[in-house]
C-alpha cells in the first residue's frame, strides 16, 4: 500500500496524507521523507563549498547476526526490516562501509529526524556560547520575560540544555484527549480545535511547574527544547533556521538544504522538526566524532563536546526512568552518554530515528525510519544491540 500512497490527481481519499494519519503506517514511510508537502516549514540553506565525497568501502552486514536482549538470535538485516528502516549509513574513519536507502528514499531526499533534532541544537548552543551570544549560565526569564510564572520561572538555560527543568507535562506519544495532545495541536502536527487556535509559544507560557526542583531529576520532554529554541532566536535576534544555516549547516559543509517545522505563526519546532538527508545526518555525527572539525573547520568548540562527554548528572539520570534504558548513562546538552567502557554516545528521536557515535572504534552509525509505535522500548533494546554488534565486527 506504501507504493501508491499519494499518487493520482486527485490522490484518492484512502491514499491522501493528512495531518490526521502523517505519523501512521503506511502514510508515514511517505509523509517522514515529505514533510514540506504536510507542514509549513522553514530552509535551512547550505553553504557555497561544500564537503567532498566520501570514500566506501563496501562491507555486507545484514547478515551479521547478534542476541538480543532476550537472548534471542537475530541478523542485522532483520533489526532493518523490523523497524522500517528507510535509511541506514554506517561508517568507521570517515569511510563508508555500508549504505542503504528503503520506503522510497533516495539520498538526495530530507527525512524528519524527530528528537535529533534536539541534539542538533544542542550542538548550536555550543557555537552560541563560544561566541558569546548564548549564555548557558544564564537564567531561561533572562532571555524570556514571557515565561515569568511559567513551568521554566527559575530555570537556567543549562537545565533546559540538560532536561531538568522541573515541569509538570508527560510526553505520552499516544494521548488522544490531554495536554500531549493539545501539545500537538499547537506545533501544527494536528489539526486545530476551532475553539482552541493555540500556537506553540502560548502553550509553553501556559506550563506548570513540577514537584521537584529544578536539576534534580532528568525529565524528559520536548516542549522544554521547544523553549531553548525560542532562546536561542532571542539570543542571537534571528529566527532559528538562520542561525543553523550560519553556525552550522552552512560550515558544516553540508550537500543539501535542510528544513525545520514551524507552527502556525512561524514559531520553530526545535524539538523535533529537523529535516535532512542520510549522509547530511551523518556528516553532523562525523564531525561530532571528530571533536567538532568539519571540512577542514572547527565548527563546534572542543570543549563543548569535552564537556558533553565528560558531564551531566548521574544523580538526576538515576532518578528518571530512563536509567531502565542505559543503567549507566548520563545525558549533557541533548546527547545520551551510554554509559559503556567504549564511551559510546547517542541521539535518538521517535519511529526509529539514531545516531550512535563510538569513539573508540571510530564507528558513526546514523539509522532514519518509519517505525510503527512512537516508541517501543524492546525493539530500542534490540537496536543498541545491534549497533554494539557492529561496532565489535568492525573494531
Amino acid at each position: 500500500m506504501s507504493r501508491i500512497i499519494m499518487c493520482g490527481a486527485p490522490v484518492p481519499a484512502g491514499q491522501q496524507v493528512t495531518l490526521d494519519n502523517w505519523r501512521t503506517t503506511p502514510y508515514s514511510q511517505w509523509a517522514f521523507r515529505n514533510v514540506r508537502r504536510i507542514l509549513p516549514t522553514a530552509a535551512i540553506p547550505v553553504g557555497s563549498r561544500a564537503t567532498g565525497t566520501w570514500p566506501t568501502h563496501a562491507t555486507e552486514l545484514g547478515g551479521l547476526t547478534f542476541d538480543t536482549p532476550a537472548r534471542e538470535p537475530w541478523s542485522i538485516e532483520r533489526m532493518l526490516q523490523a523497524t522500517s528502516t528507510d535509511g541506514f549509513l554506517v561508517m568507521q574513519r570517515g569511510t563508508i562501509v555500508t549504505e542503504r536507502y528503503d520506503h522510497g528514499l533516495t539520498p538526495d531526499a530530507p527525512h524528519l529526524v524527530f528528537s535529533v533534532t534536539k541534539s542538533i541544537l544542542g550542538l548550536l548552543c555550543g557555537v552560541l556560547a563560544e561566541r558569546g551570544i548564548l549564555d548557558v549560565d544564564a537564567q531561561v526569564t533572562h532571555y524570556l520575560p514571557e515565561l515569568h510564572g511559567s513551568a521554566f520561572d527559575g530555570a537556567g538555560v543549562r537545565h533546559l540544555l540538560d532536561m531538568t527543568v522541573s515541569i509538570a507535562f508527560s510526553e505520552d506519544y499516544l494521548d488522544t484527549r490531554g495536554n500531549f495532545l493539545r501539545y500537538r495541536r499547537a506545533m501544527g502536527w494536528n489539526l486545530p480545535l476551532a475553539d482552541d487556535p493555540i500556537d506553540l509559544r502560548r502553550f509553553l507560557t501556559e506550563l506548570q511547574r513540577g514537584e521537584h526542583a529544578h536539576g534534580e531529576v532528568f525529565h524528559y520532554n520536548s516542549p522544554t527544547t521547544d523553549v531553548l529554541g525560542w532562546v536561542l532566536e532571542r539570543a542571537g535576534a534571528q529566527p532559528l533556521d538562520a542561525l543553523l544555516s550560519q553556525h552550522l549547516w552552512a560550515p558544516l559543509g553540508a550537500h543539501h538544504e535542510a528544513c525545520i517545522a514551524l507552527d502556525r505563526l512561524g514559531a520553530p519546532r526545535a524539538a523535533a522538526g529537523f529535516c535532512a538527508t542520510l549522509r547530511d545526518v551523518a556528516r553532523v555525527a562525523e564531525m561530532v566524532r571528530c571533536r567538532g572539525v568539519a571540512n577542514g573547520r572547527q565548527i563546534v568548540p572542543g570543549w563543548w563536546l569535552d564537556d558533553i562527554l565528560s558531564n551531566g548528572s548521574r544523580p538526576a539520570w538515576e532518578r528518571s526512568t530512563w536509567a531502565d534504558f542505559l543503567p549507566q548513562g548520563r545525558y549533557r546538552s541533548k546527547w545520551y552518554i551510554t554509559g559503556e567502557p567504549s564511551g559510546a554516545y547517542m541521539a535518538f528521536g521517535i519511529h526509529g530515528q539514531s545516531i550512535y557515535i563510538d569513539p573508540t572504534a571510530d564507528v558513526v552509525i546514523v539509522k532514519l525510519s518509519s517505525q510503527a509505535l512512537p516508541v517501543d522500548d524492546t525493539m530500542d533494546s534490540i537496536v543498541l544491540a545491534a549497533f554494539r554488534r557492529i561496532v565489535q565486527h568492525l573494531a
